[in-house]
């Protein structure tokens, strides 16, 4: 089997940031995704969030990144 391994660059974590100056973006598109969907997502925790809520707040965000993305390749 193939095994890949983790090099020292990056983090095993899935909620590191690529790129951390986008973090604040992305925090702000989850508030604002969550509000759309009327889901109360508050500042800090939120373990007390269902796992669908957070699901659907997380496939929108990707949903509309994917949109962003498509728009700069055509050149709009």
């Amino acid at each position: 089997m193939y095994q890949q391994k983790n090099s020292g660059s990056q983090s095993s974590s899935s909620s590191s940031t690529m790129v951390p100056e986008a973090r604040g973006a992305l925090d702000n598109m989850k508030y604002e995704i969550a509000n759309e969907l009327g889901i109360n997502l508050k500042q800090g925790y939120n373990g007390d969030l269902p796992s669908r809520q957070a699901g659907y707040i997380g496939g929108y965000m990707v949903k509309r990144l994917i949109e962003q993305a498509e728009r700069q390749m055509a050149g709009k």
